[in-house]
């Protein structure tokens, strides 16, 4: 990796800031964003790396974003989105289901993979050369344990621009791929979700676990920097679940 750009989005989150370090480390040159305000910049601080405030879900921003890293850093022909979540929202009853709530969920998880990928193509195209991750969800791939409609049905549409993507962009030396996580306690909406669990909720979720145990930023990092290698060259249009098995 080494004198490639990386560009890693969420990670004020577990998950991004995990990944982030793990590329690093791994020798690429990584630029991190996520909303600009002290929480990024702690972030960036605390891994030594440098950081860009974006809102991700503004197209013009997104551009923006892009040529300052260019300018500065190269052209990032890597890009992990690991931007997303819940918004804070919880479950509700179809009924009860918000309009501007839903849509909110939508543009953080797939409208700003759109703009991203929009954005850093063209320089991926020119190099021959390109990778890009999506942090979807095992919700992406069943019902959400959150019950939040919208979070379903957005994790279900980033698996499918994922695949879009793919077959789309192969032809040019680009690999798009989707890694799903397993229950990680990443963040404050997981650590939530987890406490309301209680006691025999828990349990019950972790013994539908193979593995016996929930994950941790760090498996899902490991997974990114594997798809982000080399050695991913021929695998594109794929769905890898991190979950240490679900029955």
């Amino acid at each position: 990796m080494t004198a490639r750009t990386a560009l890693v989005t969420g990670v004020v989150g577990g998950i991004g800031a995990a990944i982030a370090s793990r590329l690093a480390a791994d020798g690429a040159r990584v630029v991190l964003t996520d909303l600009a305000g002290d929480a990024l910049e702690n972030a960036a601080a605390e891994r030594g790396l440098p950081a860009l405030g974006c809102d991700l879900c503004d197209p013009v921003a997104v551009h923006d974003l892009h040529a300052r890293i260019t300018a500065d850093y190269g052209a990032p022909l890597m890009l992990v989105n690991a931007a997303g979540g819940v918004c804070n929202q919880v479950g509700t009853a179809l009924e009860d289901v918000d309009p501007a709530a839903w849509h909110r969920i939508f543009a953080v998880n797939v409208d700003a993979t759109l703009y991203l990928s929009q954005s850093l193509v063209p320089a991926m195209k020119t190099a021959g050369w390109g990778r890009i991750v999506t942090i979807s969800s095992g919700a992406g791939l069943r019902p959400s344990l959150t019950g939040i409609h919208a979070y379903t049905a957005a994790k279900h549409a980033l698996v499918g621009l994922t695949k879009q993507l793919s077959l789309e962009l192969g032809q040019h030396g680009i690999t798009v791929n989707s890694i799903a996580p397993g229950f990680v306690l990443s963040n404050p909406a997981t650590r939530r979700q987890w406490d309301a669990y209680g006691p025999e909720g828990q349990t019950q979720l972790v013994q539908r676990i193979h593995t016996r145990r929930l994950g941790t930023p760090e498996d899902i990092a490991a997974a990114a920097a594997f798809l982000t290698s080399a050695q991913a060259s021929w695998i594109t249009g794929q769905i890898l679940s991190v979950d240490g098995g679900i029955s």
